[in-house]
């Protein structure tokens, strides 16, 4: 059997240093000195990779929202955001991640707004990539939605995954 997946894009860039070194896409658009978070004993003024991680997965996952309304024939208000929050947490030896996205969609009733989180949650390439890897935990207007294991954990439908 064939496969139907089919690259759309790929994003390079390079790291020196570690967390207190420095990071660059190969665009130049991302050049950036990296730190230990300032909480931790970084230093000011330079980001970290959770920080990245967390700016991009709320910018996919509101992408991801901007599909799910048009294919419902619905248009979100331009004031719509959507947070993130990526916490970094030992466990033993090893180091995790965990994510909050939080979505307020202004225009629409609360039981819209978490069908379409729900739906988002299920084609964003953060969320597909993270599935079964790290705990996402989803709210709406602060308050958390019930999340079933399965949303959080296995492998993505075939069709689930599209570019938000």
């Amino acid at each position: 059997m064939e496969s139907t997946k089919k690259t759309l894009y790929t994003a390079d860039a390079t790291a020196i240093g570690g967390r207190s070194g420095h990071v660059r896409s190969a665009t130049g658009i991302i050049d950036l000195d990296m730190s230990v978070p300032e909480g931790l004993g970084g230093k000011k003024g330079a980001t970290n990779p959770e920080e990245l991680f967390a700016a991009g997965y709320s910018s996919c996952f509101q992408q991801a929202l901007l599909v799910i309304a048009q294919r419902a024939g619905d248009k979100l208000d331009p004031q719509t955001e959507v947070k993130c929050s990526v916490s970094l947490f030992q466990e033993g030896e090893g180091y995790g991640l965990s994510a909050i996205l939080d979505v307020d969609l202004k225009a629409f009733d609360r039981e819209k707004t978490i069908d379409m989180v729900r739906q988002a949650h299920k084609i964003c390439p953060y969320s597909v990539g993270t599935k079964g890897n790290m705990e996402v935990e989803l709210r709406v207007q602060g308050e958390a939605i019930p999340v079933a294991p399965e949303e959080n954990a296995g492998v993505a439908e075939k069709g689930d995954a599209v570019t938000a």
